[in-house]
């Protein structure tokens, strides 16, 4: 089966955005690689003290099989980060109060815009924009659990 890892890029913060993200789904990052600590990158020689401080790579695994990445862009390098709509991440919990642990977490400092609720489609769902601009959707699934254990 095939596995989604969402890789998200930052303008610099990406260090404090994954330990936000790890505040609330716990573990500890399985990778934290700095620009300044691969020098044989192409361009490595032309970044600056501040550009070597931040992250080339960092990975937290959440739940089972999946990872959270993320990057900072570095400028001086040719890169940019666009901030857009085109994506979500989306997080199946495995129970209502699950669903809600990460819904409050996550949404701490964001703009939510559909509280957790039940919908007409048979899930408990939600959705925010977090305090770092990336989109969520939480969602349990109340169609496949047996009516006494909704």
């Amino acid at each position: 089966m095939a596995v989604l890892n969402p890789y998200l890029n930052f303008n610099g913060n990406t260090e404090e955005a994954f330990n936000f993200y790890k505040s609330v789904f716990g573990g500890d990052f399985f990778m934290l690689m700095r620009m300044g600590d691969v020098k044989d990158v192409p361009g490595f020689d032309k970044l600056s003290d501040a550009d070597k401080s931040k992250i080339m790579h960092i990975s937290l695994p959440i739940g089972k099989s999946d990872v959270l990445m993320g990057t900072d862009v570095v400028e001086s390098m040719g890169q940019q980060k666009v901030s857009g709509n085109n994506f979500s991440i989306a997080i199946g919990a495995d129970s209502k109060e699950e669903a809600d642990k990460l819904f409050n977490g996550l949404s701490n400092g964001g703009q939510v815009a559909m509280p957790m609720g039940d919908t007409f489609w048979g899930a408990y769902y939600g959705m925010f924009t977090d305090k770092f601009g990336i989109q969520w959707m939480i969602s349990y699934d109340t169609q496949n659990v047996p009516p006494n254990n909704r």
